[in-house]
């Protein structure tokens, strides 16, 4: 099997095929993770460029270590620091790193479509590390990934996300994708984060915290995108963690099982309470080491397009 696409720009338009396959992928490339020399040169004669025009740790880190894992050419390209801050345009850009033999080019941009618009100037792959309020596919997989590693299936899940729906492209890519995987999805937060028909993708939308947990699988915490909000949505964080905040007390109501996670980085004591950052459910940090192997297995998987390699 191989990807339909020489890009992957969000999972509303992924099957349910091409996720099983690239989770698949990321099992081998979490035991390369796993192994004391984590060298290997499945990327040998590849260059991937990282070009984000906002600012990343996770994200942007696991991408130039997974390039760098798998023998690749890697090199990072900011927007305060490039030719971007003289005014040149995102295509123009594209176009010349795509001239200088890019194979990959992996963008991060505040603007919904930005990563579309240069997939269609350029040759090299396209990998969208979050546009906007759109999708954020990656980070997507990878909790699919944490997901499937620990309860061992997607289909029937109950997974509750709670907080700034309306902001999260986290939220709207985690949504397409476990409800292809067969996952049953309900959200909470305030009103005013809630996006209009919302519940019209097959999810539930509740008004409380507490009836979204009730029996869930696993439990996702969304970060207050305060950065994209254009006027308060809500009186105060104080209050906002009072009655959407997951502490040890509401966590209850999910099954005793029931993993937590969160994309980070976590505001402790807002979103998460520090009790319930740290308690013995949650694999908020193992979703980071997840995250280089699901990226592994992107960058493997689009440069192997149409070559017929199998990963051994």
């Amino acid at each position: 099997m191989i990807l339909k696409s020489k890009d992957v720009l969000g999972l509303k338009d992924m099957t349910a095929e091409e996720i099983g396959y690239i989770l698949e992928t990321a099992k081998t490339m979490k035991y390369i993770l796993a192994s004391k020399n984590k060298k290997t040169p499945h990327l040998q004669g590849k260059s991937i460029i990282t070009l984000f025009y906002e600012n990343s740790t996770r994200t942007r880190l696991s991408f130039e270590l997974a390039s760098k894992y798998m023998s690749a050419s890697a090199a990072n390209i900011s927007a305060s620091g490039s030719s971007v801050a003289k005014g040149e345009s995102l295509i123009d850009t594209g176009k010349t790193i795509d001239m200088m033999g890019a194979d990959v080019i992996v963008i991060r941009h505040s603007m919904s479509g930005a990563p579309h618009l240069l997939a269609q100037n350029v040759n090299a792959s396209v990998i969208n590390a979050g546009d906007g309020m759109n999708e954020h596919p990656t980070q997507a997989l990878l909790d699919m990934f944490t997901i499937l590693e620990k309860k061992g299936t997607l289909k029937n899940l109950k997974i509750a996300i709670i907080g700034d729906i309306y902001h999260s492209r986290v939220a709207r890519s985690n949504i397409w994708g476990l409800v292809k995987m067969g996952a049953e999805v309900s959200v909470a937060g305030p009103a005013t984060l809630m996006p209009p028909g919302i519940e019209n993708l097959g999810i539930r939308v509740y008004s409380t915290i507490q009836e979204a947990l009730i029996d869930a699988d696993v439990v996702m915490g969304l970060r207050i995108q305060l950065e994209r909000q254009k006027k308060a949505l809500f009186p105060t964080v104080r209050e906002y963690a009072r009655f959407f905040g997951l502490d040890d007390k509401r966590l209850k109501f999910a099954k005793e099982d029931a993993l937590v996670m969160h994309p980070g980085p976590v505001n402790r004591g807002v979103e998460l309470s520090s009790k319930v950052v740290d308690c013995d459910q949650s694999v908020i940090n193992e979703q980071v080491t997840n995250g280089v192997a699901v990226r592994m297995a992107l960058l493997y998987l689009l440069t192997r397009r149409g070559s017929g390699e199998n990963l051994n």
